[in-house]
């Protein structure tokens, strides 16, 4: 019993930390650490730029700011936001190339 309390431990902490929003600047300092893995950000959308059925928005928060592209819609500029989404590098929206981005999976608007 002790045994698999020892194992289950590491293990559960793992996991809960994994579900915790991660602060923007960290993802931007350590790109490479979280290219291609999903996180979750929370932050107030600063600029939000929409088309019929895709759109980007840049979220901020107290360490940095990201652009997210989207396909389900964007929320307005001022909204708070929790944003889930694939970190990627080197991406192209329509003209506009960005850098650090993340491609949305889900977003919820806070009140």
């Amino acid at each position: 019993m002790i045994k698999r309390l020892r194992f289950a431990a590491p293990v559960l902490a793992a996991l809960l930390s994994g579900c915790g929003p991660v602060k923007i600047g960290r993802v931007l300092d350590e790109p490479m650490r979280f290219g291609n893995r999903t996180v979750r950000v929370e932050g107030e959308v600063d600029r939000s730029i929409g088309a019929v059925i895709a759109g980007v928005y840049q979220v901020q928060d107290d360490t940095g700011k990201i652009y997210v592209i989207s396909v389900s819609g964007v929320p307005r500029k001022g909204s708070k936001v929790s944003v889930k989404g694939k970190v990627q590098q080197g991406i192209t929206f329509g003209n506009r190339s960005f850098g650090t981005v993340l491609r949305e999976e889900s977003h919820k608007v806070k009140y």
